[in-house]
């Protein structure tokens, strides 16, 4: 077979050095080359010992050899050639072969067909002599050889996805309405839900037209239960879920395992127009405690730009990183990008984080620890906590703060002591990888996409878990910018309930009364609640201020329950804050959890505008911009290591 230029001086240094190679390691073939010291090599081999893996890997992972030279030695220490001219591959593959292979075998083997010549294969690889491998493959092709020629991972990757570019998008935007169309939220409403809707709509205007004061106040009776209910329920699982956090014994220990048994781990970051911001993600997962050779991280980024992969360029990152540039494509979402970037992953456990984040080092042990010690096979995710570095820096982040120390450290934990549906949170979440794909991962057309796929893996007959580890984020600290946020999570929400109630019946046997229950309080009552916020305010003040309201014919009592339900949901928010705020020790917050009501409304706006764009743009996903905090990267790292200490 003829070779390119580039690979004909690889094939004589092989044969020069393997006279005086012989049976020489790895290590010895990058010293030879003059890539390494003999003290590294040194540093190299006791991190092996203590941690396992591949040396090579080690050894650039640790820094000490660039990706080039890993795979230059790799393929000299195996006695292949090795290629790096990507447009003569592009010109000589057989492309009739790719079909032979899928893209996930492509992954898993790291090793594509580029031509045959009679009975022999020849095929390029960033893993060679793979023993399995080599055997897939003669059988697969019915070959009586296999030839390899090394490139690097970069490129193996480059070009498959050059090759199913199509197939890749494709199964990225629609795999779960192909796996699974019910679940998928490509569609607002079903057809029987909008034949409901319809008959719902018609039979509210006869009883309108026969008897409109019996109509307003059953809708305002309807309105207070629905008001309150979700709130009771909140404050009655986060109570739970702060007796057990208060009891658990050693829940900050930290933990020990053994390095060499630890998996190859896959993160994903999916970012778009993140330059502020990326150096210090980079930075931040530097720091993560886990076998450098051991992580697989891949930074998703879109085709359109070009600042924040520049951006990511000028910070060198490892070789344990990849860049994967996302076709220009329609729905432009984070969840599209995942679904990509799952099909690259090489893990057994994976995890999301976003541009901002910065986790504590042990999560991703803690991750496995739990998988492995949970005695239970049906565990598909644990969802790590989150929580804001940025406190302190006004109004806002005061109040996010208490939120989500109230949402993750009591509320989720109290579901997942009551063995009930967990919406996850839109990072840090550790999944096994087999799993995931098997319920068709992330919904590209959901804007909450997360808690989605934590309520269709408990239809799926999966459960999630909470791990005692907290990923710091960048609190939203302008108001517009918030209620953007806000706005898409009340409409994910909304689309979630819309897809799992397409047939109640079939969920309800998947999940259990119980559970079904808990989902629509949780997934369809937090959104109720914000949009029922003003009008149960209106409806209080309007009954003290407001003449009109006596001409209602609006029963007293009910009136009096308004009132009630007010002050009794109030209380039972900032209670919830309150524990919150106990737990995650930040006792200087909770004067502020008073101003709940007020950052109730704030929600109620978010959701209003939300509900709209329900109506009007269904899968258009409000951009939260990040890096726009007072703290410099450092003030984040020093912030985060007090709340650690503390």
């Amino acid at each position: 077979m003829e070779l390119s230029s580039t690979i004909k001086p690889a094939i004589k240094a092989v044969d020069k050095l393997e006279v005086t190679l012989g049976a020489k390691g790895i290590g010895e073939v990058f010293l030879d080359l003059g890539y390494i010291t003999k003290t590294q090599l040194n540093h190299a081999l006791e991190y092996q010992e203590q941690k396992g893996g591949r040396l090579g890997w080690i050894l650039a992972t640790l820094g000490y050899i660039n990706r080039l030279e890993l795979f230059e030695g790799l393929a000299r220490y195996c006695e292949l050639p090795f290629e790096t001219n990507l447009s003569y591959i592009n010109r000589n593959i057989d492309k009739g072969l790719i079909p032979i292979l899928s893209h996930e075998e492509i992954t898993d083997y790291q090793t594509i067909p580029f031509q045959i010549k009679g009975k022999t294969l020849f095929v390029l690889t960033a893993d060679p002599n793979n023993h399995n491998t080599v055997g897939f493959l003669s059988r697969r092709f019915e070959v009586d050889d296999v030839q390899q020629i090394v490139i690097t991972d970069l490129d193996l990757m480059k070009i498959s996805q050059e090759l199913n570019r199509d197939t890749l998008l494709d199964n990225a935007i629609h795999g779960l309405l192909y796996l699974n169309p019910s679940k998928s939220a490509n569609k607002v409403v079903s057809v029987p839900q909008l034949i409901f809707g319809i008959a719902l709509i018609a039979g509210i205007a006869i009883w309108l037209s026969l008897n409109a004061g019996s109509f307003l106040v059953a809708i305002l009776l309807f309105m207070q239960i629905f008001f309150v209910i979700p709130v009771l329920f909140k404050f009655t699982i986060s109570l739970h879920g702060f007796v057990k956090y208060r009891h658990q014994p050693n829940i900050n220990s930290p933990v020990r395992c053994n390095e060499v048994d630890l998996p190859v781990y896959t993160i994903l970051v999916a970012v778009y127009k993140e330059a502020a911001v990326i150096g210090k993600l980079i930075q931040s997962l530097k720091k993560l405690d886990y076998p450098e050779d051991k992580l697989d991280i891949i930074l998703l980024m879109e085709e359109d730009d070009k600042e924040t992969f520049e951006a990511a360029k000028i910070e060198k990152p490892p070789v344990n990183w990849r860049f994967l540039i996302l076709p220009n494509s329609i729905p432009k979402t984070k969840p599209k990008a995942l679904n990509y970037g799952l099909r690259f992953a090489k893990g057994e456990y994976l995890t999301i984080y976003d541009a901002e984040d910065i986790p504590e080092p042990d999560q991703l042990k803690k991750a496995v620890a739990a998988f492995r010690n949970s005695g239970d096979d049906n565990y598909i995710c644990f969802q790590a906590r989150l929580n804001y570095f940025n406190k302190d820096e006004n109004f806002l982040t005061k109040m996010f703060t208490l939120e989500y120390s109230g949402w993750f450290d009591c509320l989720l934990p109290g579901l997942d002591r009551a063995k009930l549906p967990i919406p996850l949170g839109g990072t840090s979440n550790h999944f096994d990888i087999m799993k995931l794909k098997q319920i068709g991962a992330w919904d590209p057309f959901n804007v909450t996409e997360d808690a989605d796929l934590g309520i269709r893996a408990s239809t799926e007959g999966y459960k999630v878990g909470v791990i005692d580890s907290t990923t710091y984020e960048e609190a939203n600290s302008n108001l517009k910018n918030w209620i953007r946020q806000r706005s898409r999570w009340v409409k994910g929400y909304i689309q979630t309930m819309l897809v799992h109630s397409r047939n109640p019946i079939k969920t309800i046997k998947a999940m259990g009364l119980l559970r079904w229950l808990s989902y629509i309080l949780l997934i369809g009552g937090t959104p109720a609640s914000f949009l029922l916020c003003p009008i149960m305010w209106l409806l209080f003040a309007g009954s003290l201020f407001l003449p009109i309201f006596k001409n209602l014919y609006i029963p007293t009592p009910l009136l009096y329950l308004t009132w009630f339900n007010l002050v009794i949901s109030n209380s039972l928010v900032i209670l919830i804050s309150v524990m919150g705020l106990i737990a995650k020790k930040h006792y200087d917050l909770i004067p502020f959890t008073l101003l709940c009501p007020l950052y109730w409304l704030l929600q109620s706006v978010g959701a209003y505008k939300g509900t709209w764009q329900l109506l009007t743009k269904p899968f258009y996903w409000e951009k939260t911009t990040h890096g726009i905090t007072k703290y410099n990267i450092g003030q984040q790292q020093s912030l985060i290591v007090d709340k650690v200490c503390d």
